[in-house]
């Protein structure tokens, strides 16, 4: 089974995704995950990514996309993956369709947490306390949050029309949209 989970910077997708590996023994792919893995091993394309990232922006599609690549292309990991934080845009969106195609795999859930602004600034100061983050700088994650929306929206009108796309309120406890994912899972 492969699940999409959008929402923006501090919305719960990695804790659902989290969740959701735990329950279906699956791989979460984060695309936060892997490009703080690149600027940790110090890479070139880690270089690249800290920059965007400071700046608030997001990281180049083509970098995004051949890094996913790698991971659609693993036969161990062939239906079984919990996309958390991708596709963000259209052309990430028509990426992850190809390679899908190509695999011969296809998105079974898309789940949206919408969260507003004011609950992911409490959201993301209480995490920079507990994980110490140093993606999670205040005025970062708000320009993130603003490029998010703008970027986003138009992914979720892409995906909004298809029959296993389901939007959740994010602000909901972890508990509760933990819950109510596992029963669209189990219908």
């Amino acid at each position: 089974m492969n699940i999409i989970l959008f929402g923006p910077p501090g919305a719960g997708k990695g804790t659902q995704a989290k969740n959701l590996v735990e329950k279906l023994n699956g791989f979460q792919i984060s695309t936060g995950d892997i490009l703080r893995n690149e600027i940790k091993m110090d890479t070139e394309i880690g270089k690249k990514i800290i920059n965007n990232m400071n700046e608030g922006k997001f990281v180049n599609d083509e970098i995004v996309n051949e890094l996913i690549k790698k991971v659609l292309f693993n036969p161990q990991k062939k239906d079984n993956l919990i996309f958390d934080g991708y596709p963000r845009s259209i052309s990430q969106a028509k990426n992850l369709e190809k390679l899908l195609k190509d695999t011969n795999q296809k998105i079974d859930f898309i789940f949206f947490l919408n969260v507003d602004k004011e609950t992911i600034i409490k959201r993301i100061e209480k995490r920079k306390i507990q994980e110490s983050r140093s993606d999670d700088e205040l005025d970062t994650i708000l320009k993130r949050y603003d490029t998010y929306m703008h970027t986003t929206k138009p992914v979720l009108d892409f995906y909004n029309k298809n029959s296993n796309f389901y939007e959740l309120d994010g602000a909901l406890e972890i508990e509760e949209i933990t819950t109510k994912i596992n029963d669209f899972l189990t219908v």
